[in-house]
């Protein structure tokens, strides 16, 4: 993934950069007919962006019975553990605003690992409507992703096994971080209308210029998106280390 390859967006600080966010989902659910299907990135990054999303002026202007809420990856843990990324979507976006129950489509954690992913796997492809992937006609309307200090993306880390996984569509992955985790695959992820990578914070600054130039040794610079590939950065990611 080539700098040219990709749109670069630089706000002034974390709350621009929410706003940038909300602006590209807003005009997009807005461009989208029928149901609309976002999927989410953890971390601590984009909890500015779910939290103004249920703010004036994006409450009121959002289609929120079309809009369908997936994860790009999740840990291994129950919903209600304080690392559970749909924990910290649910507190920041979903107790707040007006989500029929049944859009959203969390990634359970029971039974082992295996079998929450292939859980998962099932309930995208009956989303989607189709066991295998078509290349014109893309699963998610919008991805949300974020970059890690090593380059990862989603659960996807440097080495990791899971990098070379084409068939399955979701994955666990153990042994890269103490806790297990479940993971959309390269195929899945790059299986969007719209990607957008949200970057903040100084310690960002160096893994984003590589990631930028397009060094593959970084998971999420290996990432090939359908459809239009968009980094919304803050400044002080921007900054040369």
């Amino acid at each position: 993934m080539a700098a040219g390859a990709a749109k670069l967006e630089v706000a002034a600080d974390p709350e621009a950069l929410a706003r940038l966010a909300a602006d590209r989902i807003l005009a997009l659910s807005r461009a989208t007919e029928g149901a609309v299907a976002i999927s989410l990135s953890g971390g601590s990054t984009p909890r500015p962006l779910y939290r103004l999303l249920v703010e004036t002026p994006y409450r009121e202007a959002l289609p929120w019975p079309r809009l369908h809420w997936f994860w790009g990856d999740e840990r291994f843990v129950p919903w209600e553990d304080p690392e559970s990324n749909y924990r910290m979507a649910r507190e920041a976006l979903f107790d707040h605003a007006p989500v029929p129950p049944q859009n959203i489509h969390a990634i359970a954690t029971t039974g082992t690992p295996a079998e929450a992913a292939r859980a998962y796997e099932r309930r995208l492809k009956a989303f989607y409507g189709s066991q295998t992937l078509d290349r014109g006609r893309p699963l998610f309307d919008l991805m949300l992703l974020g970059l890690g200090e090593d380059g990862h993306t989603a659960s996807l880390f440097p080495g990791s096994p899971v990098l070379d996984e084409r068939a399955r569509w979701v994955a666990e992955v153990e042994g890269s971080r103490p806790e297990t985790r479940l993971t959309l695959t390269y195929p899945v992820l790059e299986s969007s209308r719209l990607t957008v990578f949200l970057v903040a914070g100084k310690g960002k600054a160096g893994i984003l210029k590589r990631a930028l130039a397009g060094d593959t040794a970084l998971p999420a610079a290996r990432l090939r998106p359908r459809g239009e590939l968009v980094w919304l950065v803050d400044a002080a990611a921007r900054e040369a280390p």
